[in-house]
């Protein structure tokens, strides 16, 4: 029978079908938060929306332990005030299961329906989302309601986009023949089910809530999973405003919504472990730092983990055709949200003996005074700052940016100060600190650290550089690398390298498009090849670990 959500949205999904194997652009959610496109009073609904939720519980009709949890706080000076429902566990885990046979049986076309209108009703609330994420995170506005709304639902789309294309490409049914004999043959009918893993466990992160959670959420479902979400304490609301739509979506469609719930905890009394390692839970999702990352692949042997960690991202800088462009380019990547984004460059890479460029020779000293002049002149202006920066989120972010000031000493060309925000009295701003470091100091700047913390490291050669660059990618992870070289062996180079290391590499951006952006539909995030991740957001690896095709048959008379 024709499914009527399939049907409405058929369209969409064969495009992004098309857009997956073509990786050219495409999206069907825009990206502007403009009233001309999302409707003049979007903006303003969408925020009396979050800020009705300020201050109440959310309401999720969902197994519960009768308590409320809930203390966010925004990074912009206000609490939330909002609770959510604690979660009963065992509870939870019987009414996933529970959930789970009608799901399976409601078939491929059934369930990607369900998810393609669950991602255009997200769409329609993106000004809501976005006040969520901005307020959570501390994400400036544009940046929130891009990265939490269109942004996210391309990548949620896009991974049921290659849900489908895996699931479909065994057919329901074949016949099979085979001569056996003179005159004889055998037939048989063969029938192939996809048939899901389990209950699915995705554990958000604080920084992109729905950007990260939203491939493995779409990706399980569509492929015939209940789904748990584990939202990090610091940023609910906007998982808790996801696992509603989709509940209510499943509700109109005469499934039990309790295949998709919301398991809220605090810092204090963390559920992550006992979820993860409970024998029920077969497909974890999680993005989050490389040691509790490490602690899932030690113990949560039960489950096919799908982990993003943590990297030292490189930038090598040999010559460049386009001075000024280079500089204005890495400071935007330095500044933007704070450096609080895994694909943030921290190892800027610069030749002991300069660089050549457009402008002339230029002295490692002079590189590193035009990068910090740039930082300057992009945060020169206060409004344009804070919605550049955002917001620190993590008190522990803070304490990182003292611990590497302390220790850099007078190897700081520049501080890390605080900027007043021109709306929020309260808000915490930081501008990015850059230390100078020299090549031998790898104990100092060949780990992560999270936040506006660069280093412009003292390579001996270009070659050097890349050596260096590539190995800190091999042994503690890389999501990105940048280089910016005019001498064709330079780059060929640094792609063998990158290449070896398993590391997404961007050749001399200058323009509008920067190292630590990442397209949906184009981009694959995280190559899983190296310490930094051992998944890809979204590949065929990433999609067809969530479901197993069981076949049955059967003798034909005749």
């Amino acid at each position: 029978m024709p499914d009527p959500l399939f049907d409405k949205h058929r369209t969409r999904l064969e495009e992004a079908v098309a857009a997956c194997r073509s990786r050219s652009f495409w999206s069907p959610f825009p990206e502007a938060p403009s009233g001309r496109v999302y409707g003049e009073n979007a903006g303003a609904e969408g925020r009396k929306a979050f800020e009705a939720r300020l201050g109440r519980p959310f309401s999720l009709d969902q197994p519960t332990s009768g308590e409320r949890l809930g203390n966010e706080q925004s990074p912009y000076g206000f609490a939330l005030g909002i609770t959510y429902p604690a979660p009963d566990i065992d509870a939870m885990l019987r009414h996933s299961r529970s959930a789970m046979p009608a799901w399976r049986e409601a078939g491929i076309e059934g369930r990607v329906g369900v998810c393609l209108e669950v991602l255009e009703r997200l769409n329609r609330r993106s000004f809501e989302l976005a006040y969520a994420v901005m307020h959570t995170t501390g994400q400036g506005f544009v940046m929130a309601f891009q990265a939490g709304g269109p942004h996210a639902q391309d990548r949620g789309l896009e991974a049921v986009a290659w849900a489908y294309d895996a699931m479909r490409r065994t057919p329901e049914r074949a016949v099979w023949e085979k001569p056996v004999g003179k005159g004889r043959t055998a037939r048989l009918e063969k029938r192939y089910s996809v048939v899901p893993r389990g209950l699915s466990l995705v554990i958000g992160c604080s920084t992109f809530p729905t950007w990260n959670s939203y491939p493995g959420l779409f990706a399980s479902l569509a492929c015939g999973n209940p789904v748990i979400v584990k939202p990090h304490p610091r940023a609910v609301l906007p998982l808790a405003i996801t696992v509603e739509t989709i509940r209510e979506v499943l509700r109109e469609q005469g499934f039990d919504a309790d295949l998709v719930q919301l398991a809220v905890d605090s810092a204090g009394a963390p559920i992550a472990t006992a979820l993860a390692t409970h024998p029920d839970i077969r497909l974890i999702d999680y993005t989050g730092s490389s040691a509790f990352g490490d602690w899932l692949e030690a113990h949560a042997r039960q489950a096919q983990l799908f982990a993003e960690k943590a990297g030292v991202n490189p930038v090598i800088i040999d010559s460049t055709g386009d001075f000024a462009g280079m500089v204005r380019n890495l400071a935007f990547s330095l500044c933007l949200y704070s450096g609080q984004m895994c694909t943030t460059p921290q190892n800027i890479f610069v030749p002991a003996g300069g660089i050549a460029t457009n402008e002339g020779r230029k002295s490692f000293d002079e590189v590193a005074r035009a990068v910090v002049a740039a930082i300057d002149a992009l945060l020169g202006d206060p409004e344009r700052a804070a919605e550049i920066l955002g917001c620190i989120q993590n008190p522990e972010t803070l304490e990182r940016l003292d611990r590497v000031a302390g220790a850099a000493g007078d190897a700081v060309l520049r501080a890390s100060t605080p900027l007043a925000h021109p709306q929020f009295e309260k808000a915490c701003l930081r501008t990015p600190l850059v230390v100078h470091a020299e090549s031998g100091e790898e104990d100092f700047y060949m780990r992560e650290w999270f936040g506006p913390i660069s280093f412009l490291v003292e390579a001996d050669s270009t070659r050097d550089a890349i050596g260096r660059a590539a190995r800190g990618a091999r042994e503690k992870g890389a999501i990105t690398a940048a280089v910016y070289s005019t001498d064709g062996e330079v780059l060929a180079a640094t792609e063998a390298a990158m290449l070896e290391a398993g590391v997404a590499l961007s050749e001399n951006l200058t323009g509008g498009i920067f190292v630590n952006q990442s397209a949906a539909f184009s981009d694959f995030h995280v190559s899983g090849a190296n310490p930094a991740g051992n998944a890809t957001l979204t590949d065929d690896a990433f999609v067809t670990p969530r479901f197993r095709i069981v076949q049955r048959r059967r003798p034909l008379d005749g």
